[in-house]
């Protein structure tokens, strides 16, 4: 049987500490020559605080196929997915992590680049442009904005480093959609071994950590609610940015989405129905939501 060709590029960086952080690429594949005369601004993708580049794997996929195929990169924070542990958890924050993707996008020269942020990732993404004005291109946050609302951090709080090790693929399956269905009303079985894969690793076969689970001290270190970033959002002012945010959401409010609107100037929204937090982004209708949004911004 012939195994069908890896689309990706597999990256490894260096980050200023030492650590060994992975990525991936997909290179840009058009439909046709001509296409390939004017390459649009690459993407850059940043996972939430449990998940890793396989998140985006479906996402990158569109994105960097087709006449209007562009590059896309999706980066391991530290302590997720084939990047490296920190020795010391208290280097699991938003700023450490953002000062890695900076880097990395430096190294990558990928300055003016769009972000796909979901949860932390659109957490760093606001972070960066109020640390960094002028460095990156348009914004899309799925499922996060400047207010995080309790009962969202309190449900994460309860699994983060504490959610046991599947035995099997069909184990891991049937744990993920027990954990997320409520949520996820709109998933259908067959998805779930999919987004299992995506959240863990693979070791001979079975399933392996997909985070340090240290990451539940860092987080269970944060010292009553997340104060409101609505300074850092409006860092994202001069620039183009979509929120998404899964209907059945607890950490993303309409009403957190509504005052976002009020307060940026070309801002597009997503509502996805049968989706919480974090929206998975294998559906063709977001994908192609995300597609339109990017080919908007490309000449600006």
């Amino acid at each position: 049987m012939t195994t069908a060709p890896q689309r990706f590029e597999d990256l490894t960086f260096i980050q200023r500490t030492g650590l060994k952080l992975y990525a991936r690429r997909y290179r840009a594949r058009h439909a046709s020559p001509q296409s390939a005369r004017k390459p649009l601004r690459p993407v850059l993708c940043l996972a939430g605080l449990t998940r890793n580049s396989r998140d985006f794997h479906e996402i990158a996929l569109d994105l960097s196929s087709g006449d209007r195929a562009r590059d896309v990169y999706t980066l391991d924070s530290r302590g997720r997915g084939l990047s490296d542990y920190d020795k010391d958890w208290r280097n699991y924050t938003v700023p450490c992590e953002m000062q890695d993707a900076l880097d990395f996008m430096i190294a990558r020269s990928l300055e003016g680049a769009a972000i796909l942020g979901t949860s932390r990732g659109g957490l760093i993404a606001m972070v960066m442009a109020a640390a960094q004005p002028g460095f990156l291109g348009p914004v899309i946050l799925n499922d996060i904005g400047p207010v995080i609302e309790r009962d969202g951090l309190s449900r994460i709080a309860s699994y983060v480093g504490r959610t046991p090790l599947p035995r099997d693929w069909k184990e891991a399956a049937a744990m993920v959609r027990d954990m997320n269905k409520n949520q996820f009303t709109a998933v259908g079985e067959e998805e779930w071994e999919p987004i299992a894969r995506q959240l863990f690793n693979e070791q001979k076969g079975r399933p392996a950590p997909g985070y340090d689970a240290k990451l539940g001290q860092a987080f269970s270190s944060i010292d009553g609610p997340i104060p409101p970033l609505w300074a850092q959002f409006e860092a994202l002012k001069r620039l183009p940015v979509m929120v998404i945010r899964g209907i059945n959401s607890d950490l993303l409010s309409e009403a957190t989405v509504d005052t976002m609107r009020q307060r940026h100037p070309d801002l597009t929204e997503l509502a996805i129905a049968g989706q919480g937090h974090a929206p998975w982004l294998r559906d063709k209708a977001s994908m192609m939501e995300i597609r339109r949004f990017l080919e908007r911004t490309d000449t600006a």
